[in-house]
């Protein structure tokens, strides 16, 4: 069933369309101690395999960001969400990918996390100069590897216009690392 951007996901069996926090509370899965002990992973499999709930969070996504060029989307997770919002805002997907997974040229950006350093590639051409991003990744923690990627397409020559997640995970206060950066969160944990 169509949602309208913002507006809820499918209907239950006998009720008006499931707010998208709640259907993110409803669909996304808690793993505990992965990829290593004491970390909580959100894996977002169960909310995919719900094509009615997966077009309501992409079109959350979405919503209220007219005048983008591009949207690019962080490994691995950001892609499967960024590509259809790039769809469904008539504009083209960039992949931030990992060191070493993209072929030619790129611009690299290193950070820090909580357990080492990790960099983010994108190609040198993907932004024109001038260009207004729309970043996307499933859950923003400590705010290190979208403070990187934001680094990353500036220096691209870019402006990246906002951050759009599907869940912040406020405790670990990854918007301090963001400053100017407006950050929509679907869900706040």
């Amino acid at each position: 069933m169509p949602v309208a951007a913002g507006q809820g996901g499918p209907a239950g069996p006998a009720g008006p369309p499931e707010p998208v926090p709640e259907l993110l509370a409803r669909l996304v899965r808690d793993v505990p101690d992965y990829p290593q002990p004491g970390v909580m992973f959100k894996d977002i499999t169960p909310l995919l395999a719900d094509g009615a709930a997966f077009g309501a969070a992409v079109s959350a996504l979405a919503a209220g960001h007219a005048g983008i060029d591009k949207v690019a989307g962080i490994e691995a997770r950001g892609f499967i969400l960024a590509a259809p919002v790039a769809c469904q805002l008539g504009v083209g997907f960039v992949p931030v990918r990992k060191l070493g997974k993209l072929p030619g040229p790129t611009h690299a950006q290193t950070y820090e996390l909580e357990y080492g350093n990790a960099t983010v590639e994108v190609h040198v051409d993907a932004f024109e100069p001038g260009d207004r991003v729309l970043l996307i990744d499933d859950v923003l923690a400590t705010g290190g590897t979208a403070a990187a990627t934001a680094e990353l397409i500036r220096r691209s020559g870019a402006e990246v216009t906002a951050l759009a997640v599907l869940i912040e995970l406020g405790f670990l206060g990854g918007r301090a690392h963001l400053p100017g950066l407006e950050v929509r969160a679907l869900l706040a944990l």
